[in-house]
């Protein structure tokens, strides 16, 4: 314990009546009191950064009644501070930039340290800082914290990172005192100080001369120190003796000159190529410009490779005409290739058949002649467009390739006729001298003059009293009535050949029927009715007589129909109320399930052979023909006194006698089945029907004994050992 301050009352006489209290911030726990003789002590050690000071208060008390002798006393106890805290970062460490190329005292970055002692109390919180690791690059002004660059002209591209190491220390640096440290990573940041360089001062590139337009030829790359935007450059060709032919460009991820091909190639024509290439930096520091032009040449030689080139048409396109009345064999034209190549090989020329499908045209292959092979028709097809092949004889896969436009030129061998289908309608009331129609004509010929027709009737009706035609001299003609009076009662339709002769040489002619119906009209001229007067009966339209008719001949169709399907369906030979009890079995058109098909019967009747047994219920299978003779039914014996054996006999001879009387029932022998098989049956029955009354362990493998056609039972009910 230390002690701290000694506390006294005026009315303690030392003789132990008065006791000491103390109370307050830290009473008890860090301060104590000696109750005694009033001192006070401190019994841990004290932070000044923790908390400065203390508040206290100290009383005197009667030991005996513990009343106070003097009023409380309240002092304050302040924690004098030393030297015990280093300074401190803060923010550290930190990361920092600077320009290359800077000059001297370019400020790079500041950095602050704190110190948690008394800044009023003697120099414990002054600090001063200083650079241990970083010199002599870089330095640090003592009372601020920044630092400069020490060095001018330090540059990225040798060095571009420095790791400085920074201290401050308290005490203003004095012997003894607390110092803190932290690191400082400066960058330099790029500049554009460098200019692109070719690492090669002549570039030579071999292409062949069949390389594509548009396609690379050649890549080269100017090198730049610089980074980012500062080594960013454009390229551009500054001569050339081949103009046009060639362009550089910028590969912008790169950084590459990518020289491109603008024109096709010709070995022939010219087999090399020269070109200077400049590259230059587009953002360029005006503060570097002294470190010299920021730019960079070179020579490239582009070197044309030969290569077999295909024949090539002197013409790439040809036209040719032909008369569409040419003979076969006809020559039109001629074609010419030749091979580029300074071998010069022969050539072979064909058409090719997808553009001459019908093989109208022939070509010699060694001349290049073109002739004609079929009969021409420029109205079915006015213009040939052949492709035309040449083929080098010495290496046939070298095709070119030309078009040649064969024009077939039009002869007059078509005749005009009508422009259209006329109908001609001529009112009853029609006065003469009245145009009823006007006709035009077409002609599928062309002729350079143009068309022109001639219009007149036909000789034969030349002086007939009814009509006459008159030409228009453009091309028509009308058609105008020579009397008055038409009634269709007398004739309703009249046809007039009228003839059309075209201009052609030599000209060519054709007759065309023009009818003309006679009509009712009305005041105005318009059409009621036309043709022949029918005679039909009053009170039913046309219209309502064609609707019956499509009624009955409908209901004939269906009534058919409905006779053709019931003579399809099946019909029972026998009445339904001779139905055998027996016979109740569903006929399926697979095997049955054995035991469960016996759910739908009358179990017990078909056990009992000697039921009561009704002529009336039938015991047969409907045939699939019915019968449509109509016979009387004959007597019916009966049944219910018989034995088992002659009930089957009975049946039969009964059914026999029925067919014998029926001279529609087919000659077709019907299987039937009964579930009994009779009393004298060595198999017994063979009813699945009656295997509820057996026992399911009876032993079948006598089934194997009876030949091929009870094999499948053998193998349902047989042993399974036999297997």
């Amino acid at each position: 314990p230390n002690r701290v301050i000694k506390l006294h009352s005026d009315v303690d006489k030392g003789d132990g009546k008065v006791k000491y209290v103390l109370s307050g911030e830290g009473a008890t726990s860090i301060f104590t009191i000696d109750e005694n003789t009033g001192d006070i002590h401190a019994t841990k050690r004290l932070d000044r950064e923790a908390q400065a000071y203390y508040t206290l208060q100290a009383q005197a008390v009667d030991r005996l009644t513990n009343l106070p002798v003097e009023p409380r006393s309240e002092f304050v106890v302040k924690v004098q501070d030393i030297n015990d805290n280093e300074p401190k970062f803060a923010d550290g460490p930190y990361l920092a930039g600077v320009p290359e190329m800077s000059p001297i005292g370019t400020m790079v970055v500041q950095v602050a340290a704190t110190d948690a002692d008394d800044p009023t109390y003697g120099n414990s919180a002054r600090v001063v800082y200083s650079i241990i690791h970083g010199q002599p690059y870089f330095s640090v002004e003592p009372k601020t914290g920044v630092i400069r660059t020490a060095l001018p002209n330090m540059d990225r591209e040798t060095r571009d990172q420095y790791v400085l190491v920074i201290q401050a220390k308290d005490m203003v640096g004095q012997m003894g005192g607390l110092s803190g440290t932290t690191s400082v990573t400066v960058t330099l940041t790029d500049v554009n100080d460098n200019p692109p360089r070719f690492s090669h001062k002549n570039y030579q590139y071999t292409v062949l001369e069949s390389l594509p337009v548009r396609s690379v030829v050649a890549k080269i790359k100017a090198a730049d120190a610089d980074i980012g935007s500062n080594a960013e450059m454009d390229y551009r060709i500054m001569d050339s003796d081949g103009l046009g032919v060639f362009n550089v460009t910028t590969d912008e991820d790169t950084q590459d000159g990518v020289i491109t091909l603008l024109k096709p190639l010709d070995f022939e024509t010219k087999s090399s190529f020269s070109l200077r290439i400049e590259a230059i930096n587009r953002n360029i520091d005006t503060n570097f410009l002294n470190l010299g032009p920021f730019s960079d040449t070179t020579s490239v030689k582009v070197t044309v490779q030969d290569v077999d080139e295909p024949p090539v048409f002197s013409a790439p396109l040809t036209n040719m005409v032909v008369s569409e009345d040419a003979r076969v064999g006809t020559s039109i034209g001629k074609v010419s290739a030749y091979d580029p190549d300074t071998s010069n090989n022969g050539i072979r020329y064909t058409i090719d058949r997808h553009t001459d499908l019908e093989r109208f045209f022939n070509i010699d292959a060694l001349s290049g002649v073109i002739s004609t092979a079929k009969p021409l028709d420029r109205e079915a097809n006015s213009v040939h467009n052949l492709s035309i092949l040449a083929t080098e004889t010495q290496n046939p896969e070298q095709i070119g390739k030309g078009i040649t436009l064969v024009t077939v030129l039009d002869i007059n061998d078509n005749a005009p006729v009508f422009a259209i289908d006329y109908e001609t309608l001529l009112c009853e009331n029609t006065t003469p001298g009245q145009v009823i129609q006007s006709i035009s004509a077409v002609d599928k010929d062309e002729p350079v003059s143009g068309h022109r027709f001639y219009f007149s009737l036909d000789p034969s009706v030349a002086g007939n009293p009814n009509f006459t035609l008159r030409d228009n001299k453009d091309n028509t003609a009308s058609i105008v009535t020579k009397r008055g009076g038409f009634r269709r009662r007398e004739q309703p339709v009249y046809l007039l050949p009228v003839l059309i002769t075209d201009n052609g040489s030599p000209a060519l002619s054709s007759t065309n029927t023009l009818p003309v119906r006679v009509c009712e009209c009305d005041s105005d001229g318009v059409a009621l009715s036309c043709g022949a007067v029918a005679y039909t009966a009053t009170g039913l339209s046309t219209g309502a007589l064609l609707a019956i008719l499509s009624c009955i001949i409908t209901l004939l169709v269906m009534v058919l129909l409905i006779v053709t399907m019931r003579r399809r369906r099946k019909q029972p030979l026998i009445l339904e109320e001779e139905r055998d009890i027996r016979e109740n079995i569903v006929r399926y058109d697979d095997e049955g399930g054995g035991e469960e098909d016996t759910e739908a019967f009358d179990m017990v009747a078909l056990r009992n052979l000697n039921a009561i047994r009704d002529p009336n219920i039938r015991r047969d299978v409907t045939p699939d023909t019915p019968t449509f003779y109509p016979y009387p039914p004959a007597p019916r014996p009966s049944f219910k006194a018989l034995p088992d054996n002659l009930v089957f006999r009975e049946f039969i001879w009964e059914r026999l006698k029925d067919a014998d009387v029926d001279p529609t029932a087919p000659p077709y022998d019907s299987l039937q089945t009964y579930a009994f098989e009779g009393s004298g049956s060595v198999a017994e029955s063979l009813s699945s029907l009656e295997s509820l009354s057996t026992d399911s362990d009876q032993n079948y493998d006598y089934l194997n004994n009876w030949g091929p056609r009870f094999q499948k039972l053998a193998d349902l009910y047989g042993s399974s050992d036999a297997a």
